[in-house]
């Protein structure tokens, strides 16, 4: 008893005098225990910091920033049938989005059927599934497309597929395109490092991203062309100077790309944006976007010569890491979520998806989005921290972080750019390396306890046989509805019609760079071709096999 007791008083006296172990930040920076004016000596406020709304828009794109209007609002959403994620977008609506978010599910971006006899299991699983011109129709019933911001998370080479059955519901509906909000995620390059590399071959992903970037600059001005998703790269294990680079030398291959079709820089690039992580280092992923924000302003500028202002403002949606979140005592990631949405706002994100607390577990249910969701809603009506712009502009800690992960990420871009661009980068095996060493690195300092995961390495309870709003369970029917759906669609649609859509289209794709595929792939949508169908077809045209998964074989 009395041993029992002296280890209890002695473990109390050693938490009461404990201190941090760890005194750098997440991506290794050494932290001082004071920052002064001395530590950012030599800035120039009007050159490299200045007011919002000013080049190098260091502290925000906008002078009045959440003043003018909050971030756009949004939580991911996506499971089962187009059905089913219809009513839970509409679910959202009430509880007061201010933006939608539509994940697909992994056939659908990996551009395959749901009667793939891969499939089978992950149709509808962790997003929703979207193979013809119907499951848009039915996703998107009783929405009102040119009142709502849409965000179709799809990167991989079908969101050309993706965000043509989007514009052929508009127009069926009599909505002038022109005045569609949103974005496609369009990131193909990405998709390699995120589980799709067999549906994403470089010199396809490029073609395909650059038509839709040449398609939406000439008929949907209001319409984000692209988005660079440094943040699925994030969650591969890197780290936030790493992220900057990475996500930066991936947009400038795309940039390429559209100039290379002979696109005006000023034309197309006021109209990207980037969809980046925030982590748990909360100073740093502040400094992080910050940092990142300026170097994209004098890239613009200095390295391509965009004259347009808004060519130069680097625009960016946020989504809670992740990666960061835990299975064990998941309420605390609660409190991770409200600190990662918290630095994404004071750093001056355009739009913002909280993670749920489940995601370690399932997919978030009704109750655990709308906590999510209202995470953001506290900070936006209770805080007071959206009334001015950049309140950590000045903080001698905050600008000296700024300052950091810029001078390094510039190294990493330099570096790319010596091995002739993020495209050659990728061929030659480099980002994977950089990828993986930096992902072992973080996992052993997890595993010696270096780096301190409240419930999972440190203050361990025993585990958890439930969460307290329970589990996302999709409805036990749905896989089987959408797979009857598709071979009933295959089976009545008029073969003639599309024999003759997919032939047009494949003597299209054989052109090559200088025929952009978006009319030949909204005719064959509306003959009832298929994602599969339409991938296939323009795989093989490029010498890929026709099912990016080798199993089955082209019908013609």
């Amino acid at each position: 008893m009395r041993d029992n007791m002296k280890s209890n008083i002695k473990d109390l006296m050693d938490t009461y005098f404990e201190r941090p172990k760890r005194t750098t930040t997440g991506s290794g920076f050494p932290v001082e225990e004071i920052y002064t004016p001395k530590d950012i000596e030599g800035s120039d406020y009007e050159k490299d910091i200045a007011d919002a709304g000013t080049y190098p828009y260091t502290r925000g794109i906008h002078p009045d920033m959440f003043r003018g209007r909050y971030w756009t609002k949004r939580e991911v959403t996506g499971f089962g049938t187009p059905t089913d994620t219809n009513q839970r977008l509409k679910k959202q609506i009430t509880e007061g989005v201010s933006g939608l978010n539509v994940i697909r599910d992994n056939p659908t971006n990996l551009g395959i059927d749901p009667d793939h006899p891969l499939a089978e299991g992950d149709v509808g699983l962790v997003g929703v599934s979207l193979c013809s011109l119907k499951d848009m129709e039915e996703l998107t019933y009783g929405i009102a497309l040119d009142k709502v911001s849409m965000s179709l998370i799809c990167a991989s080479c079908p969101a050309i597929v993706i965000l043509s059955q989007y514009i052929l519901v508009a127009e069926q509906r009599g909505i002038d395109i022109t005045r569609l909000r949103g974005t496609i995620a369009n990131d193909p390059l990405h998709c390699r490092y995120c589980g799709w590399r067999p549906s994403n071959p470089i010199d396809l992903s490029l073609k395909l991203a650059v038509d839709i970037i040449e398609y939406c600059t000439g008929h949907m001005p209001y319409w984000n062309t692209a988005v660079v998703n440094s943040y699925d790269l994030r969650e591969n294990g890197i780290n936030a100077v790493q992220e900057v680079a990475f996500g930066l030398a991936m947009a400038m291959a795309y940039i390429d790309g559209a100039l290379k079709r002979g696109l005006n820089i000023d034309d197309f690039a006021s109209r990207r944006a980037f969809y980046c992580s925030s982590h748990m280092d909360f100073f740093e992923e502040i400094a992080k976007l910050r940092a990142a924000r300026r170097m994209w302003a004098r890239i613009m500028k200095e390295k391509y010569g965009a004259n347009n202002p808004n060519s130069w403002k680097f625009r960016f949606a946020v989504h809670t890491a992740g990666c960061s979140l835990i299975p064990q005592q998941p309420l605390n990631n609660i409190t991770r979520i409200t600190y990662q949405a918290l630095a994404a706002i004071l750093a001056g994100v355009q739009s913002l998806h909280s993670c749920s607390y489940d995601e370690p577990i399932a997919l978030p249910t009704e109750e655990s989005q709308r906590i999510a969701l209202r995470t953001q809603q506290i900070i936006a009506y209770e805080t007071g921290v959206s009334n001015v712009a950049d309140p950590l502009g000045g903080s001698y800690y905050v600008e000296t972080l700024t300052n950091n992960i810029e001078q390094q990420a510039t190294k990493i871009l330099d570096e790319i750019e010596k091995m002739g661009g993020m495209v050659e980068a990728m061929k030659m095996g480099w980002l994977d390396n950089e990828i993986d060493m930096s992902s072992f690195e973080y996992q052993k300092e997890v595993d010696s306890k270096e780096r301190i995961i409240v419930g999972l390495n440190a203050f361990v309870t025993p585990p958890e046989e439930d969460t307290p709003v329970g589990l996302h369970m999709n409805p036990e029917e749905s896989e089987k509805q959408q797979i009857a759906r598709i071979k009933g669609l295959k089976e009545n649609r008029d073969k003639r019609r599309l024999k003759d859509v997919i032939k047009r289209l494949r003597e299209r794709a054989q052109i090559g760079e200088a025929q952009n595929l978006f009319p030949y792939i909204m005719d064959a949508l509306k003959a009832d071709a298929t994602l599969g169908e339409i991938m296939g077809t323009i795989r093989e045209v490029y010498g890929y096999s026709y099912d990016p998964l080798n199993v089955l074989e082209s019908p013609r």
